[in-house]
């Protein structure tokens, strides 16, 4: 996933922040879902 968004980096941290990034991804949708629910 990271070598699509920055393809010469070479993170050594490269899954730490693959999952940081999930998590991230994750939370947002709950927060986004919720907020859809508020609205309507």
């Amino acid at each position: 996933m990271l070598e699509n968004i920055l393809p010469h980096a070479m993170l050594k941290a490269k899954p730490n922040l693959e999952l940081r990034i999930k998590t991230l991804k994750m939370d947002w949708t709950i927060i986004y879902d919720m907020l859809s629910l508020y609205l309507m």
